[in-house]
């Protein structure tokens, strides 16, 4: 078996490859890796270890760009720029690809009775080790993933709305239907204008203004937040909080931020707003 350095035209076979299973994987479907690993070993006179692990080369990719990876193959880093080239090639050939979590889910009669599964956010504590999590937050920036995730408008849409549901079931949870009826769909009734997206409320009735923002990916994919919904977060601090939704095509999960943001992440000034003298 070769041991020369891979070649965009195999990278790009072996991606193809990997987004084939991973269709399979989210749609529940059952498939066979090894199996797909002796095909492929066949084409490209690579080993079938050789494909494994260049596989979880690409599931590495995939979480860098706040991506869903492949169920049961675990990413492994330091590999090649090429494998990165050959990824976004492959997700730049297939738009429909980030409509899909929008696609998965009805646009309407979401089962309000399925809470989402909210845990503690990530902290210096347990993050990943230094190497891995520069070259993830390398690659994010290069391609702008939270960038991505804001224009997605299919996505956030689809993020606020499990949400919604997901805010009426817990009152309803905690025997406040009335509370749960007057939760309200602030960015889809009223516009974006206001800083956050669902004005919903606490079991002992005290407001709560959420802004939403969703990825497909882990934890740690970054997102974009506005001057405005910032703003909203000081002057209102009491009430509004950040719901991060994330591994949304998959088993949507999440966390809460309260504010002051500054506590929980890096704000990385991003635009300017430029006028005439």
């Amino acid at each position: 078996m070769s041991n020369r350095p891979w070649t965009d035209a195999e990278n790009d076979l072996i991606v193809a490859d990997y987004f084939a299973m991973l269709v399979d994987d989210l749609a529940r479907k059952t498939f066979n890796k090894a199996a797909s690993y002796r095909q492929l070993a066949g084409r490209i006179d690579r080993s079938a270890k050789a494909i494994e692990y260049k596989h979880q080369n690409i599931s590495a990719v995939l979480k860098a760009l706040g991506e869903t990876w492949l169920t049961g193959l675990a990413p492994a880093f330091n590999f090649q720029g090429a494998l990165e080239d050959a990824v976004v090639r492959w997700l730049n050939s297939h738009p429909e690809w980030v409509l899909r979590s929008a696609a998965t889910r009805p646009a309407a009669g979401l089962h309000e009775t399925a809470q989402i599964w909210i845990g503690p956010p990530p902290t210096l504590s347990n993050q990943p080790p230094p190497q891995e999590l520069e070259q993830v937050l390398q690659i994010a920036r290069k391609f702008d993933v939270a960038g991505r995730d804001e224009r997605n408008r299919a996505l956030g849409r689809a993020g606020e709305e499990r949400v919604l549901a997901h805010e009426r079931a817990s009152l309803r949870a905690a025997g406040c239907e009335d509370l749960a009826r007057q939760v309200r769909w602030v960015s889809e009734e009223d516009g974006d204008g206001a800083g956050y997206d669902i004005a919903s409320f606490s079991p002992d009735g005290r407001p709560r203004l959420i802004e939403v923002k969703t990825t497909n990916g882990w934890e740690r994919t970054p997102f974009h937040i506005s001057r405005n919904e910032l703003a909203v977060s000081k002057d209102r601090r009491a009430e509004w909080l950040l719901f991060r939704l994330w591994n949304f095509s998959r088993e949507p999960r999440a966390f809460e931020l309260l504010p002051p943001l500054e506590a929980h992440v890096s704000l990385t000034p991003m635009s300017f707003q430029a006028g005439f003298h």
